[in-house]
Formats: C-alpha cells, sequence, structure tokens
C-alpha cells in the first residue's frame, strides 16, 4: 500500500487472523492509526495486550471500536475520519450457517450494506470487501450469503462516485490456520494422540496462507476499479494429501486418519472464477480481475448494440489448478508461522 503516511484504516472483524497479520504488517510503517472494529470486547482486550508487550513503540497506533456491522450506528460511530477499510466481518463456519441461515444473512449481506453506506456517506477513499470461493456457485447458506454479500458491493458500486469511493471485492480460498479452521484442530488431535478426523479424502480445496490474503487485499486496493472481483490463482490440494502432510510435520502416523463423512453443506471442491465471469475476466498474471457489469436496466438497446465477444478462459476451481504433492503442501504448510510455532513448541525439527 502506497500513501499511508498518516492515513487511517479500519479493519472489520479486526480481531480475527487477518486483522493480526494486517497489524503486524503495517503498524511499523508511516500509517496513522489503525480501527479495530469487532463485537468481542475479549478478543480486543487480549489483542491490545499481545501488541502493548511486542510492538510498544507503536501499539498506540491501534484503537479499538466496539461494535455489530450489523448496527449501522455503531458503525458510524467508527468511520469518522477514516480513509481506507478492509471489511472482514462475517460468519465464516459453513455448519453454522447452515443451522441459522438468518444469521449469515443479518452478518454478511445486511452487515456489508451497512458499512458500505457508512463508508459512502463519510467520503472513505476505497473500501475492500473480503468475500470466499464458497460464494461462487453456491450450495450453502455461508455460501449464499457471501454471493449476496457480492452483489451488494458490485450494486453499490454503481451508486458512487468511484474517484471518491472504491468498493473492491476480493474472493479467495481456505485460508491455512486461521481462525476456526481445520489445520489449528488436527494439530490439536495429534497433541492429544487422537487420529485426526477428515470428512472426505478426495474432497479438493483451495489452500492460502495468511499473508497470501493480505496480499490479495492490497492487490486489489493497488489495482482494482471500483466493482471489481479480484481472485488470486491459489494453488490446491485434497483433504488427504494435507491431512497426510500435517501428519508427517508433526510425527504422526499417516495411517491414523479417521474418515467422518462430509459436513453439512459442505462441495466436493470449491470454484473461484466462474464459467459466466470467464466471459469478461481479465488475466493479470497471478490474478484474476472480474470487472462489473456496467450495462443499465434498459436492456432494449442490446437488442441493437450486442457484444458477444467472450474470453476462452473456463472455471477455474480446486479440481482443474495446481494440485499439490505431500512435499509441496509441506512447503507451504511450513510457509504458516502459526504451524512454525507449533512444531517448535513440540521441539520438533523442520
Amino acid at each position: 500500500m502506497n500513501n499511508l503516511k498518516d492515513k487511517v484504516l479500519l479493519i472489520t472483524g479486526g480481531t480475527g487472523s487477518f486483522g493480526n497479520v494486517v497489524l503486524n504488517r503495517f503498524l511499523n510503517t508511516d500509517i496513522g492509526e489503525i480501527r479495530v472494529f469487532s463485537r468481542d470486547e475479549k478478543k480486543q482486550d487480549d489483542m491490545r495486550h499481545e501488541f502493548q508487550a511486542k510492538m510498544p513503540e507503536v501499539a498506540e497506533k491501534i484503537k479499538f471500536y466496539i461494535g455489530d456491522v450489523r448496527d449501522l450506528a455503531s458503525v458510524n460511530n467508527a468511520m469518522h475520519g477514516v480513509d481506507y477499510i478492509f471489511h472482514a466481518a462475517a460468519l465464516k463456519q459453513v455448519p453454522s450457517c447452515e443451522f441459522f441461515p438468518i444469521e449469515a444473512v443479518k452478518t454478511n449481506v445486511l452487515g456489508t450494506e451497512n458499512v458500505l453506506t457508512s463508508a459512502i456517506a463519510n467520503d472513505v477513499k476505497s473500501v475492500i470487501c473480503l468475500s470466499t470461493d464458497k460464494a461462487a456457485y453456491p450450495v450453502n447458506a455461508m455460501g449464499t450469503s457471501k454471493a449476496m454479500m457480492e452483489k451488494v458491493i458490485v450494486a453499490k458500486s454503481r451508486t458512487v462516485d468511484p474517484e471518491k469511493t472504491k468498493i473492491c471485492c476480493t474472493r479467495y480460498g481456505n485460508v491455512m490456520c486461521s481462525r476456526g479452521s481445520v489445520i489449528p484442530l488436527w494439530i490439536e488431535q495429534i497433541k492429544n494422540g487422537q487420529p485426526i478426523t477428515i470428512t472426505e479424502p478426495t474432497m479438493t480445496r483451495f489452500i492460502m496462507s495468511l499473508d497470501e490474503a493480505v496480499n490479495l487485499v492490497l492487490f486489489a486496493f493497488e489495482n482494482g476499479v471500483s466493482g471489481d472481483i479480484l481472485v488470486q490463482k491459489a494453488p490446491a490440494c485434497t483433504i488427504q494429501t494435507l491431512a497426510q502432510a500435517v501428519c508427517e510435520l508433526f510425527g504422526s502416523n499417516k495411517d491414523n486418519i479417521k474418515v467422518i463423512g462430509v459436513r453439512h453443506g459442505e462441495k466436493m471442491y470449491e470454484t473461484l472464477l466462474t464459467n459466466e465471469e470467464c466471459a469478461k475476466a481479465i488475466d493479470m498474471g497471478d490474478f484474476y480481475r472480474v470487472p462489473s457489469d456496467k450495462r443499465g436496466l434498459n436492456y432494449d438497446k442490446y437488442l441493437k448494440d450486442g457484444d458477444v465477444d467472450r474470453n476462452p478462459l473456463i472455471e477455474f476451481n480446486s479440481n482443474n489448478t495446481q494440485l499439490l504433492s505431500v512435499e509441496q503442501t509441506k512447503q507451504k504448510l511450513l510457509s504458516s508461522q502459526y504451524v512454525r510455532e507449533e512444531l517448535n513448541a513440540m521441539n520438533i525439527k523442520f
């Protein structure tokens, strides 16, 4: 990110894994202030003490705001003077959203509407919203709510001057070792001498590190046009490969794996770029950019002025991307600070 000097960055859902990585990366820059907005006072207090201990010279740049994206008034309270927003607040657990779909709508859809409405009213320069591969061809409540979130983002981008407020969206796959993800669960099971539990061995998932997730957001910040959805060309692996890689790194018997079956709402593979989006997607090297549809509601004119050009791209999913081997997956895992810290705590050389 350029031009950070004295700027104010707001992170919604800022006490999560993504927010922690952003703080670690930007606190030592010349940024003026980073606001952490979330509804969990305990996590905020833990984060406050953590950064006061490890980065005391810059910890005063962090300002904490208790609130909920579902409540427009509390969002407004944190919005004054903000230059940039990373909107990460969301309900992300697939099974939980299956049982409580309206809660997913309240946070993921209406909460995003509140953040964007407040950002526009307060002349925020740039808003980057975080979405998920589950929003592409959604089959579960979490993915459906995120798909609607993307629609809200694109629609909002049409209502505001992009020179005043730029609104973009990033879409990415599973983030290794993020809060609530499967790798920390497996490591805990290994520590306790239990078999590690997997849903379906042949299921494939995109994998990326927390740093790569932040890099995608920064790429959108620097290169996105208002209304864009930006996607990283991430590799993938099967659940069996990922489980075997974790077992080998942490000294567990790779045969000590228990298959428990597909959970509520899970897909066999995930999609980052749909066939329909491929029609207009722009290949940017390590990323795809999906421009928003700028046409209006008056379709009569397209009877005379159609546009049938289409890119040769095809759907980009976790089955047709690069599938990592066990060794490649182990190297990917070792890029995670969390994995390295856990290995060190267990006195395992890597």
